[in-house]
């Protein structure tokens, strides 16, 4: 179903493939850089994973990159939950479990009991959202992992330490 738009700056009206829906482009007028809209605004838009660019639902690729999607989609809904950074700081939504262990984690590292916990759970989250990019939390697996390193190096010095008799 085609997408007919006018461009903002000339008043030039386009008719598109409704594959172009949500990318960016120069006018054939004038040159200046227009956004095409989607369809239908009741249609539910998703973003390609490799360029970003919004798609609509239902797509077999991407038509800025020609990433091909299966029929899942291209990745995450523009709606989702976990796309909303004000959503993310009030609730887990969108999280990594792994990461949000590794914060706590590294919280509870300051006793030196818990730091080697948080130092393992940290790499494990940090594994766990480079395999899923979809996923958030890398400031807290980082800090589990900060914390988990510098308070098991402290345990070992008193161990150490304790080992010597200093």
């Amino acid at each position: 179903m085609p997408i007919e738009f006018t461009c903002p700056h000339c008043g030039l009206r386009t008719q598109v493939s409704d594959e172009y829906a949500g990318q960016t482009g120069p006018c054939a007028q004038c040159g200046r850089t227009v956004t095409v809209p989607a369809a239908s605004s009741t249609a539910p838009v998703w973003r390609c994973p490799t360029c970003g660019v919004l798609v609509r639902a239902g797509s077999t690729a991407c038509g800025q990159c020609g990433q091909e999607f299966d029929t899942g989609g291209p990745g995450r809904h523009f709606d989702d939950l976990g796309e909303d950074a004000a959503m993310r700081m009030l609730l887990p939504v969108g999280r990594s479990g792994l990461a949000i262990a590794a914060g706590y984690a590294g919280l509870f590292a300051v006793t030196c009991l818990f730091a080697p916990i948080a130092l393992v759970l940290g790499m494990l989250a940090v594994r766990d959202l480079r395999n899923n990019p979809h996923k958030h939390g890398m400031g807290r697996a980082v800090f589990g992992l900060v914390m988990g390193i510098i308070f098991t190096g402290v345990m070992a010095f008193w161990l150490v330490a304790a080992a010597l008799g200093w």
